[in-house]
C-alpha cells in the first residue's frame, strides 16, 4: 500500500502519467526491447515477457525480461519501476495460431493487473493493448519491428488497425468455428 502511494505521488510530483495514454519515448524504448527479443523469440519459439515503467531515479526503464512458453509468459516482479504497461512477444509464426492481434486473455491479463500492455507479433507488428478503453491499436504494421522468416502474410485474413474487446471476441470466435 505505501509502495502504490510513493509510486503514485512521485510519478504526479516528476509529471509522469500512466492514464492510458503512451508517450512517444515510451513507444520508442519499447521498439527497442522488441528489436532485441523477437529474433529470440522466433529462435525458441516462446513468448518472452517483461514490464516498462519508471524507476526510482526518473528513468524510464524495463525490467527483466522472462522466457515463457509457446503461448503465455507472465512478466517476472519489478519492484524497483512504477509500471506502466507490460509488454510480451508472441513467439514463432504458427499458421495454427491467432498472433498477429492480441487475443482477449492478453488484454484480460492486462486489465487485471491495471496496467496497459504492447504485443510484437511475429509478422512484426506492433500493437497497444489500452485496458481503460478495453480496445488495442496498431502502433506500426507489418514489418516495422523484426518478423520471423517463417510468417507468411495473410494467413489470418485481413488485419484492422484497432480492435474493441467485443471485436477480439468476435474475431477469436469467427475463426476458430472456421477451423
Amino acid at each position: 500500500m505505501i509502495s502504490r502511494l510513493f509510486w503514485a505521488m512521485a510519478a504526479a510530483f516528476l509529471g509522469f502519467s500512466d492514464a492510458g495514454a503512451q508517450s512517444a519515448r515510451e513507444v520508442a524504448a519499447i521498439k527497442q526491447v522488441f528489436a532485441k527479443v523477437q529474433p529470440k523469440s522466433f529462435a525458441a519459439n516462446r513468448e518472452y515477457c517483461g514490464y516498462i515503467g519508471w524507476s526510482r531515479d526518473g528513468t524510464l526503464a524495463v525490467s527483466r525480461m522472462k522466457r515463457g512458453r509457446t503461448d503465455q509468459c507472465r512478466p517476472p516482479r519489478a519492484r524497483h519501476l512504477h509500471i506502466i504497461a507490460s509488454w510480451h512477444t508472441h513467439a514463432a509464426y504458427d499458421p495454427e495460431a491467432l498472433s498477429e492481434v492480441p487475443s482477449v486473455t492478453d488484454i484480460l491479463a492486462d486489465a487485471d493487473e491495471g496496467i496497459d500492455g504492447y504485443l510484437a507479433t511475429p509478422g512484426g507488428r506492433l500493437w497497444y493493448i489500452d485496458t481503460t478503453d478495453m480496445e488495442v491499436t496498431q502502433l506500426c504494421g507489418l514489418g516495422c519491428l523484426p518478423r520471423d522468416p517463417a510468417f507468411l502474410q495473410g494467413s489470418e485474413g485481413p488485419i484492422l488497425q484497432s480492435y474493441s474487446y467485443r471485436d477480439l471476441l468476435r474475431r477469436e470466435n469467427e475463426i476458430t468455428a472456421q477451423n
